[in-house]
Parts: C-alpha cells; structure tokens; sequence
C-alpha cells in the first residue's frame, strides 16, 4: 500500500513536472511574465480574476507586454496607449480573431458577433453594420427613438417628487428599450413582467461571464463544462434568452409587414432569403438569434451602466453638474427634443461626457483578440491562435496622454479656450476590426439622454451624505458601487 502510494506521489509530481517544462517550452518565444503553475497557470498570482488593478501591477513588473497563463493557455496582455495601438489598429487584420475556447464561445456556439470568428463573423458583422445603418442609425430614425425613451424617463423619475431612491433599474428599462425598438421593432412598458424578466436575466448572463467560476471554465472548459456549479446557470439563462428571442421571430414571421422590413430581425430575416441558394452564406435562423442576443446584451449593458457612472459623478462633483447646467441655460434656450447634434454647440458638456467614459470605464481590460496569423509584436515573435488582450483601461489612464489620469476632469477634453478637443487616445469602444459595433448608437444613446437629464433635474447626495466612492465593482463591465440619489427637478 505504501508503495502505490508513493508511487502515486511520484507519478503525479512527473505529470506536473512534464505540464511545467511544456508551459516553459512554449513560453520561450512569448514575452516575460510571472512564472505558471502546472494546470492552474498564474490564476493564483492573479487571485482569480482579470481586473486592471491586477494587470496595473504585472505591468509594473514586467513592462507594456507581458505573458500571464489562464490555465494552461498563455495570454498575451498590452499596455498602454502606444502598445496597443500598435497592435489592434497596425495588425488589424491579423488580431482579428476571437479565442474559440472560452465560455462566451461554448455558450454562443461560435454564432453571431461578439465571438465568431472566420468567414462567420465578417459576414455577419458586415451585414449588422449596414443594417443599423439603414435602420437610421446616425439618422432621426434612432434618434427620435432615443429622444422617446429619454423623455419617458424623464417622466418616471419626475413622478418620484425627490424621493431617495436608487435610479439604476430605471436607466436599465430605458436603454434596453432603445436597443428593443432597433431589433424587434417595439418597446416594452416598464412595468411588463416580461420585459423585466428578461432584463434580469440579461443582467445575471452578463455578470455570469465575469465570475470566478467564469473565469475557471475558461482555464478549464474541458473539465467544468461537466462539472455543477454556478457557471451552469450561464447556459440556462442564454436558452432563456434564445427562447425569448424564437418567439419575437416566430412573431416577426407570422406578421411580414407589407411596406418591408421595419427593424434588424425584419431585415434579417429577408436576407436569410435572398441568400438561401448561396452556399457560402451564414445567415440562418441560429445566427440571427445569437445576432439579437449580442445587440441586446451589449447594447443594453454599455450604455446603462455609463449613464449610472454619470449620475454618480454628477454627484461627486457638483460644480461641474452647476457648470453644466450654466451652459445648457445659456445655449439651449428652446424647449425642443435633445438631438445629437447638440453637442457641437455645448463643448463643456460634451467634454464631461467623453470624460464620464474615460474615467468610468465600464469595459474594463477590454476583450480577448487571437492571432489568426503570424506577427511580431515589440520584437517578438507571436505565433497563430495565441490569445491577446488589449489592456483599454491601461489606454484610458495612460499618464503619457492625459494629465490627471485617476482624476475626474473634463479639462482632459478641452482647450485652454474652453473650445472642446479629442484625443487619440480616447477609445472606449477599443479599435480595428473588432471595434465596437455599436459605437454609434451608445454616442447617440449618451448625449441625449445625459443632457435630457441634465437639463431635466439637480442631483443632489441624500441629506447628511458628503462623500460619494467613486471607486468601480469589477464585474464584466466596471460599474460603480450602488448608491442612492435625490432627484430635484429645475
């Protein structure tokens, strides 16, 4: 018996021996980083999880590229302005890939957006593109949409006469509206159990992703995908949202409105159509639902979150809220819908705006590109099908690019004339090939509902309250801590 048992020892300190010296192998062409585990990699270093905090301190070790291992797979982390640029926007084309071993990938099933790759994806991303556009996105088409669901809220936190109250469920209803009227064609009352449900669930799927249990299913997907626990639940809530999803297309057919296509499934549907005797076409009913499903979740969840980030820090800083509201007096004087085009003649407002997504960076560490061919990076030499992670809030805190990077400041954004100006280093909605599909209707979405609701009310802390933490909760997205407002109309 002692001998099975040491023999066992023995054999198990060989397997992890050997997975080590493998792991050493591969890394000799791949930039410096801590040294990985067998089988766990550097999730220990890394506490589980993939925050900027972690990878502000790796960077500090290691510099602007760095090696860290998720299980037994490497990854690739940029830092920085310059080092990323360099990377998704110069090799856009050859960073354009998604990691096809993950829980994103094994729950969509290679389809829609976010995370195909190949023929699939520029297909289907090609074709999402012109379809928002010819939906009016960028036209009043979207925008009078936006403007209606912007108005609404405005009306629903004014029924709430000042009352201390928590505004998020409220801005989450709001924007997911905006993104239900471009792809089913409708919006839902706020008070639909339905609708609710269905917010709910895109909400835990979303923080589903981000978890511990997430993260380990990406380091081991052979291994949790059969294992219970609470990352199972990400799949039910999908077949949930795929379900939800089937019904409104079941409508969609049983409906075909004779002046054309109305919305994206509208749309979408024709197309499947028109290429149906096209045998390299991808446009079938199972990428449609994951299409909607990606719009839905990342068009709610980006700009939801942002708006609750701006409400906070109207509240930290509140006379930058008065000098908002100084210009807005000065400028607007009619009582006309917010358009987008607004902004042009409000440069402090635009600026706070554009630093409101800066400094509450919502998409955190951004998300994973793969190599689908050959490259040198800085020197070295990165082989196909490796995992790369543009770091963006290392971009959107670069000190190189801007003067007080941890600070709130909307003079990032202006001119010593007061006059609004841009910079390179301002991407939100990262770049290249896989830039941000919908960067043009969250623009839309942030400055007419944030100068809806500026022009609307005061924010004001509760009574007795005098400081507010604008630190983040990491979850998928950065979201700031719950907090509590009390909204005075002007």
């Amino acid at each position: 018996m002692w001998f099975v048992q040491q023999f066992l020892l023995a054999f198990l300190f060989f397997l992890f021996f050997c997975k080590y010296l493998k792991m050493r192998w591969k890394a000799r062409s791949l930039p410096p980083g801590p040294s990985p585990f067998p089988l766990i990699g550097n999730l220990w270093t890394m506490r589980f999880n993939m925050h900027p905090e972690t990878f502000n301190k790796l960077t500090k070790l290691y510099g602007n590229m760095y090696t860290v291992w998720i299980g037994e797979t490497p990854l690739i982390v940029l830092h920085g302005y310059k080092t990323v640029k360099n990377a998704i926007v110069s090799h856009s084309e050859e960073l354009a890939g998604r990691p096809v071993t993950s829980i994103m990938a094994d729950v969509s099933h290679g389809k829609g957006i976010v995370v195909a790759n190949g023929h699939s994806w520029r297909q289907q991303r090609r074709f999402g593109l012109m379809t928002l556009r010819n939906l009016g996105l960028g036209k009043r088409g979207a925008e009078s949409q936006i403007q209606e669901e912007a108005q609404n809220l405005v009306e629903i936190l004014a029924a709430q006469n000042g009352e201390l109250m928590d505004v998020s469920n409220f801005i989450i209803h709001s924007v997911a509206n905006v993104i239900s009227a471009v792809v089913f064609g409708h919006r839902f009352s706020i008070d639909d159990p339905t609708f609710q449900k269905l917010v709910s669930i895109n909400q835990q799927l979303i923080e589903g992703f981000a978890s511990k249990f997430g993260i380990l299913y990406d380091a081991f997907p052979w291994l949790m995908k059969r294992l219970p626990g609470p990352h199972q639940k990400i799949f039910k809530n999908q077949e949930y949202m795929y379900n939800f999803v089937r019904n409104e297309i079941r409508i969609h057919q049983q409906n075909e409105s004779p002046e054309g296509p109305n919305d994206f499934i509208d749309h979408y549907l024709a197309q499947i159509t028109k290429a149906s005797d096209d045998p390299n076409s991808t446009f079938d009913t199972s990428n449609l639902i994951q299409v909607v499903v990606d719009l839905f979740t990342a068009g709610t969840e980006t700009s939801a979150t942002t708006l609750q980030w701006a409400i906070m820090l109207m509240l930290a800083y509140p006379d930058i809220q008065e000098n908002i509201h100084r210009e807005l007096d000065q400028v607007l004087q009619d009582s006309s819908a917010i358009k987008y085009e607004d902004r042009n003649r409000l440069p402090y407002t635009n600026a706070v705006i554009h630093e409101i997504q800066r400094f509450g960076n919502i998409a955190a560490a951004g998300a994973m590109r793969r190599s689908i061919k050959d490259i040198t990076l800085d020197g070295y030499s990165i082989k196909k099908d490796i995992n790369i992670l543009p770091n963006l809030d290392s971009v959107l805190h670069d000190p190189i690019y801007w003067e007080k990077p941890d600070k709130f400041n909307p003079d990032h954004f202006l001119d010593k004339d007061g006059n609004f100006q841009s910079n390179e280093a301002f991407l939100p909605f990262s770049a290249g090939h896989r830039v941000c599909l919908g960067q043009q209707l969250a623009r839309f979405e942030l400055v007419i509902f944030f100068i809806t609701l500026m022009r609307a009310f005061r924010f004001q802390l509760p009574k007795g309250v005098t400081e507010v933490n604008t630190k983040y909760l990491a979850k998928v997205t950065l979201q700031p801590h719950p907090y509590k407002v009390c909204i005075m109309q002007r």
